[in-house]
């Protein structure tokens, strides 16, 4: 399902606002004469690093709204500061305006175990303070402590998977379980900490959220196995507007092509430049 419609650029009132990151880079800039559609339920962009993907990903996210799934609230995050500022010059135009779905960067992901291990255990040494301290065991708090025990059985819970499955197992875990149907979700460059074979389920997890899920996911992406997902919109992000694209066309699809087609003449062309 198809829960945003368009994203556009409304120009910045100053000139040195408009020159300035994200602002300046082409493929941002030019969403204020061609505005970026949403016409299938999966969206990729596609480019160099530095083309502008994550920019509008970000800018996009703090529109929105979204939860950051991984990483510290996007109203706080002190790396999201030129998305905060270009999410004030961003005009969406929805079909049906969806508050359900998140936010998640595989940047973010890598630290997250470690953040869920550091706050499990300095909710047990406030459990411990609270349960060590004088008072009457009253109703308040007999709830203060179940609070505590729930929120700290969750985490529990949550640092065990981390922590007994692979990378790519956890990420899909993570990424599965936070899902909720008719939401939008924005990933950048998910395929970060997948395999070849678990990106292939994260297809399966995609057909299976867009269509009994009517999910939307907008995808900042490398990997020509994602961009593979049948249906979906490419959006190539070069030195000006974001350009529809076929999956065929891709440069990350023809250099991928060409290696596996005959490696060591790949090879022996690259080495010996």
């Amino acid at each position: 399902m198809i829960h945003l419609r368009s994203v556009e650029l409304l120009r910045p009132g100053g000139q040195a606002e408009g020159g300035t990151y994200p602002f300046s880079v082409p493929a941002v800039a030019a969403l204020a004469t061609t505005p970026l559609t949403f016409t299938s339920p999966v969206t990729f962009l596609a480019g160099e690093n530095g083309a502008g993907k994550s920019a509008i990903l970000e800018g996009l996210a703090c529109a929105v709204g979204a939860i950051a799934v991984a990483g510290d609230d996007l109203q706080h995050d002190a790396s999201l500061a030129p998305a905060r500022q270009l999410a004030h010059h961003l005009r969406l135009v929805w079909r049906s305006r969806s508050r359900r779905g998140y936010f998640l960067r595989a940047e973010d992901f890598f630290g997250f175990a470690r953040r869920v291990t550091q706050l499990r255990s300095s909710l047990e040494e406030d459990l411990a303070a609270f349960n060590a301290a004088p008072g009457p065991e009253s109703l308040g708090r007999r709830m203060a402590r179940g609070a505590y025990q729930r929120e700290i059985g969750e985490l529990r819970r949550t640092d065990a998977v981390m922590n007994e499955i692979s990378h790519g197992e956890s990420f899909l875990a993570l990424f599965q379980r936070r899902f909720v149907p008719r939401g939008l979700y924005l990933l950048d460059e998910p395929e970060t900490p997948l395999s070849p074979m678990r990106q292939f389920a994260m297809l399966s997890l995609l057909q299976e959220m867009t269509t009994t899920g009517e999910s939307q996911f907008i995808i900042a992406s490398h990997s020509p196995i994602l961009m593979a997902y049948p249906g979906a919109t490419i959006y190539h992000l070069g030195g000006g507007a974001p350009e529809p694209i076929a999956w065929a066309n891709l440069e990350h699809v023809r250099l991928t092509r060409d290696f596996l087609n005959d490696p060591q003449l790949f090879l022996r062309h690259l080495l010996a430049e």
